[in-house]
């Protein structure tokens, strides 16, 4: 599916509609717009707190009224055994919301429900999006 960024609050929000579970892995080139869709994301889940990279932290937390949010960056992880180290399955284990941006490291330990989420820049600058998870997302509100 396509869209332009200034649906993308209406896309989050049938994202978090639709999700088979709380762990959302978000895969895509550098400047498809990943952080921009956490933002909306959390936006979405009812989060007021703001949304940044947490490119240099590696994980952020958010608060909702009734759960966490942890939005990863794992793109300067050089190795799986420093996301053990800082203990990533803590996190994907822990019943909260967990959004990874560039998930392809940890992949193999991820043995939960997740929903995996393609991001692609058009020529036209719009995104496309691909869900790969069961969704009955509405194609029209975007």
């Amino acid at each position: 599916m396509d869209y332009l960024l200034d649906s993308i609050d209406k896309v989050a929000s049938s994202i978090i509609n639709n999700v088979s579970s709380k762990i959302i892995l978000l895969y895509g080139e550098m400047g498809t717009g990943k952080t921009t869709l956490v933002k909306s994301l959390v936006k979405a889940l009812g989060s007021k707190d703001e949304v940044s990279s947490p490119t240099f932290s590696i994980v952020n937390e958010y608060e909702t009224l009734n759960d966490i949010i942890y939005h990863f960056d794992l793109y300067r992880l050089k190795d799986l055994e420093e996301a053990h180290n800082f203990g990533i399955e803590d996190y994907i284990f822990s019943n909260h919301w967990v959004i990874i941006e560039w998930p392809e490291l940890i992949e193999g330990i991820i043995t939960e429900d997740y929903n995996r989420i393609d991001l692609h820049i058009n020529e036209d600058k719009s995104r496309l999006i691909k869900l790969n998870f069961k969704t009955n997302f509405d194609k029209q509100i975007c």
